[in-house]
């Protein structure tokens, strides 16, 4: 664990509002297959494979690589709806929510991926009460609808893209979602969750995020599930 976590709360002053405030990725994360990789290794023109080498190159930004890659999607609705129910979640989410319900700690979701394929993953989970679980938590993420068999994506966080042309800029809605400067802790899985990871106060991480973070010396605390980062959580001193 950060060993900054603990001293960041304490020391935080404190002021109306949550102590803390927890954002998810989704794609990776929350799931355990990313949704938007799924799509496209099955109904996308294998071009698609060549504009996610320029994303990772630096090239372009994920606005511009998801545009042209949901771009070469072929599929109805009822396929994408399958292949969407087909994608778990990790079991640890369920733990996660209520470890920081407990502590009165905000969750928000935010994610480069896209609302139509969180709405419907986390609609179809036999999960009991997920849904009033995340009663109160603000979904950010890109827009995916359906124009006969193609699909459109478009992206209004924010509109006009931010510096580095991110589908959504998650610092900028980390800062939007929490107006009284409570403890920012964020929990991904990719290089999409960068910028989120330099801007947080506290970062869980795994997979390719956990690289980028010990490259870019950013301290972070690795997990294997969404079940450690409530134990983590629940393991901190929280202001009272």
């Amino acid at each position: 664990m950060d060993p900054r976590a603990s001293s960041l709360i304490d020391r935080r002053r404190l002021v109306p509002g949550p102590a803390a405030m927890v954002f998810l990725d989704f794609d990776g994360t929350i799931t355990i297959r990313d949704a938007t990789d799924a799509i496209l290794e099955a109904f996308a023109d294998p071009a698609w494979l060549e504009i996610e080498d320029a994303w990772l190159a630096g090239q372009i930004g994920s606005r511009e690589c998801l545009a042209a890659q949901m771009a070469l999607v072929t599929a109805t609705r009822e396929q994408i709806d399958r292949l969407l129910r087909t994608i778990d979640i990790d079991a640890g989410l369920v733990t996660l929510l209520d470890a920081c319900a407990g502590q009165g700690v905000p969750v928000h979701i935010l994610s480069d991926g896209f609302d139509y394929c969180i709405d419907r993953i986390l609609r179809g989970r036999p999960v009991p009460d997920l849904a009033r679980r995340l009663d109160g938590s603000q979904i950010v993420a890109s827009r995916l609808r359906p124009d006969g068999l193609r699909w459109q994506a478009t992206f209004p966080h924010p509109p006009e893209a931010c510096p580095h042309g991110c589908a959504t800029c998650k610092p900028a809605a980390m800062t939007r979602l929490n107006p009284g400067g409570a403890l920012t802790i964020f929990v991904g899985d990719g290089l999409s969750d960068r910028y989120a990871a330099a801007s947080a106060d506290v970062v869980f991480a795994k997979h390719q995020l956990a690289a980028y973070c010990e490259q870019a010396a950013i301290p972070y605390a690795r997990f294997d599930t969404l079940a450690a980062v409530a134990t983590h959580l629940e393991q901190l001193t929280w202001p009272t």
